[in-house]
């Protein structure tokens, strides 16, 4: 088992922390889903929501060890080479996947901070990085959500774009990040 990348594969380290955030998200989505179906002030539905916000800045740690193991090494070439213009939106959507998992969980706290909320962290309470300002917070919120309504699109975009390479164009593009191969 290799940690860091190769020149033909992700390592260990890079495979993991991508499936964990696919599970992170699925549970942070799910969560911010799953709260609207109990009423306003129930504990059920403040439960989720806390549970949003930990896993949503569990993320925002995460993507930054994420990063770190990207940089750490090479990024596996895909083969065959695909054309210029789908490595340009491929890195596209790659830089605008690593705004939205840095960007979401920030504007998560940026808007708990202005609504004057404690910002829980795993039995932690984090600090307010602004003061309480209920118009900001609520133009926050606006952000917030139309950015983590785009996120849907970009992941499942990222999932077909995987697939097709993998079952249409037939290259390694989704066996580089895959456990378990050789």
């Amino acid at each position: 088992m290799n940690l860091k990348n190769a020149a033909s594969r992700y390592g260990s380290l890079s495979i993991g922390i991508h499936w964990l955030m696919l599970l992170l998200f699925v549970a942070v989505y799910g969560a911010v889903e799953l709260h609207e179906l109990f009423e306003k002030g129930s504990d059920s539905r403040e439960m989720l929501m806390t549970w949003h916000f930990m896993l949503g800045m569990l993320v925002f740690v995460l993507v930054w060890l994420r990063l770190g193991a990207r940089l750490s090494g090479p990024t596996p070439a895909i083969l065959p080479e695909p054309p210029g213009l789908q490595q340009l939106s491929s890195k596209l959507l790659h830089l605008a996947l690593y705004l939205l998992m840095i960007g979401m969980p920030l504007t998560g706290w940026l808007m708990l901070s202005a609504a004057g909320k404690p910002i829980p962290f795993f039995g932690l309470e984090l600090p307010a990085l602004i003061g309480e300002n209920k118009d900001l917070g609520k133009q926050i919120k606006e952000v917030h959500e139309f950015v983590g309504t785009t996120g849907y699109f970009l992941i499942g975009l990222h999932t077909v774009a995987a697939l097709y390479h993998h079952y249409i164009k037939h290259d390694n593009t989704l066996t580089r990040m895959l456990p378990g191969r050789k």
